[in-house]
């Protein structure tokens, strides 16, 4: 199945290699700072709906959970009850919308989508706060932050051409799918350790791939429109990228409550 959000198609670009320079970087940096905005809303809608969720008062608790943390009624029926399932799959389904219909959708339309994407994924990685400690998330985001910026630069600035490693780590990627997917029935430690140690791998190199490749989606001569929407579903690739990169991390170096 082609992937809609790699579809874009890389063009010569003519005109002087300084105004290139210049209408890269600024295409670049729009890219960063919609990731940016993206991770923000995301990290704002998981705080906020881990304080809706949870409460320090008893007579105010619905349930509580073996770490001795107390749901609220609201945090009992995102976290407890049928409803979080419908919060798990939410992002997968915007993002699959954005994806499929972004290059028949306005600039504005396609970046509202990607702020409500942003948001549901908030919304479903706030259970992250009841079984890691607020300390050891903050470092694991921060070390994600470093290492993330140090792979995107060296996509940026590499002369080696990583399609080739690109497309074996895409394969890499739905491998791992699959043993996510059968470690749900065995429950193997051993597993789980080993999908998170490849884990990391892969979305350390897709950042660096995914980079160069939205290096090269830019093209001079493209209407705003077109540019616009290539920034977005760039600053999409990164971003997933990102919380794909800090989820695995966590495995390794969170503290469970």
């Amino acid at each position: 199945m082609a992937d809609p959000i790699r579809n874009f198609q890389t063009r010569a670009v003519p005109g002087a290699a300084v105004d290139i320079d210049q209408g890269l970087r600024a295409y670049m940096v729009k890219v960063y700072n919609l990731m940016g905005l993206g991770l923000l809303i995301t990290g704002l809608a998981a705080v906020g709906t881990i304080m809706l969720a949870t409460t320090t008062d008893p007579a105010s608790a619905v349930a509580t959970l073996p770490s001795g943390e107390m749901l609220t009624s609201f945090g009992y029926a995102i976290f407890g009850s049928p409803l979080r399932w419908v919060v798990m799959l939410a992002p997968l389904a915007a993002v699959m919308f954005l994806s499929f219909r972004v290059q028949s959708m306005s600039v504005s339309a396609a970046q509202t989508t990607f702020w409500v994407y942003a948001g549901l994924v908030g919304l479903s990685l706030s259970s992250i706060f009841l079984v890691y400690t607020t300390a050891s998330i903050s470092q694991t985001f921060f070390a994600t932050a470093a290492g993330f910026g140090a792979l995107s630069l060296y996509g940026y600035t590499t002369k080696r051409d990583l399609t080739a490693m690109g497309s074996f780590l895409i394969m890499g990627l739905f491998g791992l799918i699959i043993a996510m997917v059968i470690n749900i029935f065995l429950q193997s430690s051993a597993l789980s350790f080993a999908v998170s140690a490849i884990g990391v791998l892969i979305f350390a190199g897709l950042t660096a791939y995914d980079t160069q490749k939205i290096k090269e989606m830019y093209f001079e001569g493209d209407a705003s429109d077109v540019a616009g929407r290539k920034a977005i579903m760039g600053a999409l690739r990164l971003y997933l990228d990102f919380i794909n990169l800090f989820m695995f991390l966590l495995q390794f170096m969170g503290d469970r409550r």
